[in-house]
């Protein structure tokens, strides 16, 4: 799987420890970390660490969208 963020007029691949981001809701809570890698994404609640968190595959988070898309 090759993932790339891309930003403005520059595209990025992604080593093998991926990107973390920082999830806030509109009150600046921390929600937890979203880790994307190049095999799986990595759901961090609150402060869970990055390796004890939800994980899941490209190819399953893909058909999960592509099976709730039309609703």
């Amino acid at each position: 799987m090759k993932v790339s963020v891309k930003d403005f007029q520059v595209t990025m691949q992604l080593g093998n420890n991926g990107i973390e981001l920082d999830v806030y809701d509109n009150k600046d809570s921390h929600l937890g970390d979203l880790r994307v890698g190049k095999a799986k994404i990595e759901w961090c609640k609150g402060k869970t660490q990055v390796g004890n968190g939800i994980k899941v595959t490209w190819e399953d988070l893909i058909a999960w969208f592509e099976e709730t898309g039309d609703e």
